[in-house]
């Protein structure tokens, strides 16, 4: 299998998470080797949305981080974390950069929200919960309802069920490193026509 060694990852995360979606993640990356990071609003503990409220205490702010540093990005559903999320502007500028510098992107459930507020996914392949698939098409996404979808570098999927195969790709993606891709000139076009 495939490891993560030397590898830095930042998963961005509010009260509200999805648990499941949260954890695995968070300890099959560092099962693999990799550094991870969780960065929120504050560092104070940010609770899961579940009976047993499981608690997280991340290890810096969206301010604090630097994008430079890290070789992919992670961020769990739930339905409140997400769209807390994508009301941050540091969030937003954090998942727009990353698209920007061609890192890996991993979003689950109604993870892509955030993608679609960062305006990063316009043109990409993607999968998120059933229920949101509108809006990642109203955001020039395509969407599919499939366990996993990979394009150039951003890994999505639809829930629980699907975290083996999100956290596997995942590595994949990682370790293939920097995804080239059109994306940087499209966003920036995009960009001077909105200051039009």
């Amino acid at each position: 299998m495939s490891n993560l060694n030397e590898k830095k990852i930042l998963i961005i995360a509010a009260d509200g998470f999805q648990q499941e979606e949260f954890f695995e993640p968070l300890e099959y990356m560092r099962d693999q080797g990799a550094d991870v990071h969780v960065a929120s609003m504050k560092t104070e503990p940010i609770k899961a949305d579940s009976e047993e409220q499981r608690e997280y205490t991340p290890e810096l702010t969206f301010g604090d981080v630097n994008v430079a540093d890290y070789d992919g990005l992670i961020i769990p559903g739930g339905l409140k974390n997400p769209d807390t999320l994508r009301q941050q502007d540091d969030a937003v500028r954090i998942v727009r950069e990353f698209a920007e510098a061609g890192k890996t992107i991993g979003a689950i459930c109604h993870g892509p929200w955030l993608l679609a507020e960062a305006d990063v996914i316009e043109g990409r392949e993607l999968t998120s919960y059933p229920s949101i698939q509108t809006d990642m098409r109203n955001a020039g996404g395509r969407w599919t309802d499939s366990e996993t979808v990979t394009d150039n570098g951003f890994v999505t999927s639809r829930k629980p069920a699907d975290i083996p195969a999100f956290n596997r790709k995942l590595v994949e993606e990682i370790n293939e490193g920097r995804h080239e891709r059109t994306f940087t000139r499209d966003f920036r076009q995009r960009e001077i026509k909105r200051a039009a």
